[in-house]
């Protein structure tokens, strides 16, 4: 109780203080969280240097998110499920601070409150952003930093353009569905990325430590490997109706100690308790997601075209990817396909229909090759920018697994409703 009263006066003295800076809560180059920033991919690179910096500005925001969920489960009965009914999930919560620190400099850090996983607030992560090097001497390299945004913290990989449309804990406003894909690439490692962007056209490449958890162990004589990240792509606003954006990413390492590039989520899926073993010790916090477990030596590819016209807007995810576990010898392959067709309608577009197909076919540790199919129905309207409520109807099939597993013929299936608010 102490430790609940101590956390909360934090949190007041933290708002109060911080209120004094709310004035402006416009940032230069900055994804907004609310609905303006729905897809809004990397942020946003001004196409001029001039700067309203006059001292360092605070920026606090965050998230809350809350879903009644009713879901139906069943398997081929080898092994019990766990039995679900219908009510009201966790809520969560996510607490963000940006923080200009100088001309073209800011700092972000988010921080999950409350998360499906995790009882007390950690911090996801967070990073420096560089569009100006003014802090070195005036006008340095402008002509360069024009089109080049460089990020240096322990931060969510740029790998693919799935990761900026999915529910990250709290934040689901930019999120159309509920659910993440099944094969929900994202981490969060130590690194560096270099952005350059000049008429449309995309380039971004990166390096990582390859780790989650951050230690200075070793073994076989290393603490670790790295990861190499790259994004080549296009973006254009054709006209006032169109827009056309292709990017194409890699994520590759060498040897690591263990890779969670389908495992980093530490917040944990939408759908609460689906297709777990009746008997087991603990939460499986991942339900209805699937993991290849590639734990070494990984090599991602995504493709991912984007088009919106008018209110109509396409999203697809085109993924091979290939690893082995530490114990592994030879390599396996995993592939994942997901298509998303949004139509937006109101005034503001502030209403929506949608529907995704989502599957994935992957060899498991034991040799079997299996399917897993989800189709997603989804519906929205954002009351203001800044609340969202989502209703979706989704089906999962488990296809192919073995005689005797979990998910032998396994299936989940029915509705959740969704109210998010992000500021």
């Amino acid at each position: 109780m102490k430790s609940i009263l101590k956390k909360s006066l934090l949190l007041v003295i933290l708002f109060i203080g911080f209120s004094f800076y709310a004035q402006n809560r416009d940032l230069d180059n900055y994804r907004q969280p609310d609905q303006r920033g729905v897809n809004v991919f990397e942020s946003p690179k001004a196409k001029d240097t001039v700067s309203n910096f006059n001292g360092v500005q605070v920026r606090l925001g965050g998230a809350s998110t809350l879903q009644f969920q009713a879901l139906d489960n069943e398997n081929s009965g080898a092994i019990p499920l766990l039995e679900v009914g219908s009510n009201f999930n966790l809520a969560t919560a996510n607490l963000d601070l940006d923080v200009v620190l100088y001309d073209g400099v800011r700092m972000h850090l988010r921080t999950y409150l409350s998360s499906r996983h995790h009882n007390e607030p950690y911090v996801k992560g967070g990073y420096f952003q560089i569009d100006k090097l003014d802090f070195i001497s005036e006008g340095f390299m402008e002509g360069l930093m024009k089109h080049t945004t460089i990020k240096i913290g322990h931060m969510e990989n740029n790998y693919g353009d799935a990761h900026f449309r999915r529910s990250d804990n709290a934040q689901t406003i930019h999120n159309p569905f509920v659910g993440n894909l099944i094969m929900d690439s994202f981490t969060t490692e130590v690194g560096a990325e270099f952005y350059y962007r000049n008429n449309g056209f995309l380039g971004m490449v990166g390096f990582s430590n390859g780790k989650l958890n951050q230690n200075v162990e070793e073994s076989n004589g290393t603490t670790g490997g790295g990861a190499f990240l790259a994004k080549l792509g296009y973006d254009k606003q054709i006209n006032d109706d169109f827009r056309f954006r292709l990017t194409g990413s890699l994520y590759n390492t060498g040897y690591a100690k263990s890779v969670y590039l389908y495992s980093a989520d530490r917040a944990g899926s939408r759908y609460y308790d689906i297709m777990q073993d009746a008997d087991a010790a603990s939460d499986n916090f991942r339900s209805g997601r699937f993991n290849p477990s590639f734990n070494n030596k990984i090599t991602a590819i995504m493709v991912n075209p984007f088009i919106k016209y008018k209110g109509v807007e396409i999203f697809g995810t085109a993924e091979i990817s290939s690893g082995r576990s530490l114990s592994e010898v030879d390599r396996r392959e995993a592939k994942q396909f997901a298509g998303e067709i949004i139509y937006r309608f109101g005034k503001t577009e502030n209403l929506y229909l949608g529907s995704r197909y989502n599957t994935v076919s992957a060899e498991l540790t034991s040799g079997d090759d299996i399917n897993i199919n989800r189709f997603q129905l989804g519906a929205g309207w954002f009351m203001t920018k800044n609340i969202l409520m989502k209703a979706e109807y989704v089906v999962q099939e488990y296809k192919d697994y073995p005689t005797g597993d979990l998910l032998e013929d396994g299936e989940f299936n029915g509705f959740m409703l969704e109210a998010a608010i992000s500021f």
